[in-house]
């Protein structure tokens, strides 16, 4: 088997799992008795703090002679946490738990980045065609699970996710090379690490390009949290929902897949402006619950909202790190993307929908012009500018 392929099954391994866990899992909090405040306040609290865990795991990751082991550690955690999500723990138990599996499962597909990107640069491979695949099981997870919830009690969400992460754990020791974290096969010292990672943050192109990339992408939150629970309301049942999203990730897929000459040909700073320019229309549009046709076209959208803002935060963090801090700085643009950006949003998203319903999306489109303007700033640094 190839190597792309044996990659793209390890990100269908992860993303089987979020296909299920990012539109569902805030069914079964409400489910068992949750209201929106509550459920934006536990999902978003594992985003706030990994500018923090993200870091952490990162560091720790690097300690391992080879990068594919703490891909292992961490998915026999995922599983084990989520596992533990189906004790009667309430409110305050399921913070914790939630927490200790959201931190780690959120770190694995960056730190897979890593491995992918590498490895795409060196065997001369497109890195949209592994990632692709992944994005392919995402809508089969959203798709086919949307059709069981019709059928099952939301706890087949929960099952699901766990089986998943269990299967997560197994393709990383199968599926992924056997690379190691350093050239030269000895492990960094913490200290070295720790430096790596502190000239990121003092540098003002990375970090510009990283909370640009960050507010764009963490826009989503709204969405993700709360888009179906807000089509629900609007009439659109569960089964309908996973369509509308496996129509947005196809668009990606076909992203992903084909435009790799016009990505590369338009450069990465360009394909930010215009995911925030996409953006902004997608989310302004879904905040006046829009009829069920128009859905369609608007989650095409994802292609750039999602997949062209992902790519071009990927290609910008790579130009703007050293192979010493790659993973650090992977790690710091996940945290952000999806990590205190996206937790502080989540957790502006349950009032917000407990009080304005659909409407709440104008947050997200806010959010996104705020990303448009940093991403604009980014013509201003000349090592950015084509060779």
């Amino acid at each position: 088997m190839s190597l792309p392929i044996r990659l793209g099954l390890f990100y269908s391994a992860i993303f089987v799992g979020t296909g299920a866990s990012s539109p569902y899992m805030p069914v079964w909090f409400a489910y068992h008795g949750l209201n929106g405040a509550q459920i934006g306040l536990i999902l978003s609290l594992p985003m706030l703090a990994r500018m923090v865990t993200a870091p952490l795991l990162a560091v720790w990751a690097d300690s391992f002679r080879l990068r594919r082991t703490a891909l292992i550690f961490m998915s026999l955690g995922v599983a084990a946490a989520y596992a533990a999500m189906a004790l009667p723990l309430g409110f305050a138990g399921w913070i914790v738990v939630w927490f200790a599996a959201s931190s780690a499962f959120s770190t694995i597909s960056p730190l897979t980045d890593v491995i992918v990107l590498k490895r795409a640069s060196r065997d001369g491979f497109n890195y949209g065609w592994p990632r692709g695949i992944g994005s392919a099981a995402f809508i089969v997870a959203n798709v086919a699970l949307g059709a069981l919830l019709a059928w099952n009690s939301p706890e087949i969400v929960l099952v699901w996710i766990v089986a998943s992460a269990a299967i997560m754990a197994l393709a990383a020791r199968l599926l992924l090379p056997a690379d190691p974290v350093h050239e030269d096969d000895a492990p960094s010292t913490a200290r070295a690490a720790w430096s790596g990672l502190g000239e990121l943050v003092r540098d003002p192109g990375f970090m510009t390009a990283a909370i640009a990339a960050g507010l764009i992408q963490s826009a989503h939150a709204f969405y993700y949290g709360f888009s179906t629970l807000a089509w629900k309301a609007q009439g659109i049942p569960e089964s309908m929902t996973g369509v509308l999203w496996g129509v947005g990730v196809a668009a990606e897929i076909a992203f992903l897949w084909f435009c790799e000459p016009w990505r590369r040909r338009i450069g990465p700073r360009n394909l930010l402006v215009l995911g925030g320019v996409a953006a902004i229309v997608r989310w302004a549009a879904l905040a006046f619950s829009p009829p069920l046709w128009m859905l369609f076209p608007l989650q095409t959208l994802h292609t750039l909202s999602y997949a062209a803002t992902f790519l071009a935060s990927l290609q910008l963090v790579e130009r703007l790190s050293t192979p010493r801090n790659a993973s650090a700085a992977q790690s710091i643009n996940s945290a952000l993307s999806g990590g205190v950006l996206a937790g502080l949003a989540t957790m502006a998203s349950g009032p917000l929908f407990d009080r304005f319903g659909a409407q709440g999306y104008l947050l997200m489109a806010a959010m996104c012009a705020a990303g448009l303007i940093g991403a604009v700033r980014l013509y201003s640094f000349k090592r950015l500018d084509p060779a």
